[in-house]
């Protein structure tokens, strides 16, 4: 065998393989920072319809609002951008926003991040994952609580709140939560 052959060989597999490395990470960066933007449509639009219903009915229309309205404000951003769009904690108010097992995954890695210092704001996940024999980039951005969120996910509620939440969630359990901790994520799928 040919030492010379041998090596051009390796050096052109090394090379091919170091390309189509850079271009998955820049195809992966590409993707991440689509992802954020498709987090500003939809966590935009949401906040700011959650925030009006607040400042006009305070949080039990806040509650109403967010039922009636994030499923929409959703589907118009998936919609929009081509993008599967969600939300799901560890601790779910909704029961159809049930986190899948890579989602889970995603979630206690970021209650692992944040426990190390991170702030909820900067944390983020995403990476290419074969579902189903197809690839897809799956993004997840975590959801800080402020001090406004406290009035619907906090430790004490106003019986009000509380009513309202029963009834539409009778089996909520994303109660009890301080500012700063991470309250559930933003959720997103591309088929690629």
């Amino acid at each position: 065998m040919n030492k010379s052959i041998t090596l051009a060989t390796l050096a052109l597999t090394l090379s091919v393989s170091t390309v189509a490395h850079s271009a998955d990470t820049a195809d992966t960066k590409a993707l991440m920072g689509e992802a954020a933007g498709v987090v500003k449509a939809f966590g935009g639009p949401l906040k700011q319809t959650l925030v009006g219903a607040m400042k006009s009915g305070g949080p039990a229309e806040a509650i109403g609002a967010c039922n009636e309205k994030a499923p929409n404000i959703a589907k118009n951003a998936a919609q929009a951008t081509g993008w599967s769009v969600g939300r799901t904690s560890l601790k779910l108010r909704n029961p159809g926003n049930e986190a899948d097992a890579w989602e889970m995954k995603v979630l206690k890695q970021f209650d692992e991040r944040k426990a190390a210092g991170e702030k909820p704001g900067a944390i983020s996940y995403g990476e290419v994952v074969e579902m189903d024999g197809k690839k897809q980039y799956r993004f997840m951005k975590a959801i800080g609580t402020a001090e406004l969120c406290l009035n619907c996910h906090g430790k004490t509620l106003k019986p009000e709140v509380a009513a309202k939440l029963d009834g539409l969630y009778p089996d909520d359990k994303a109660r009890g939560y301080n500012v700063g901790d991470i309250r559930g994520a933003f959720t997103l799928v591309k088929d690629l």
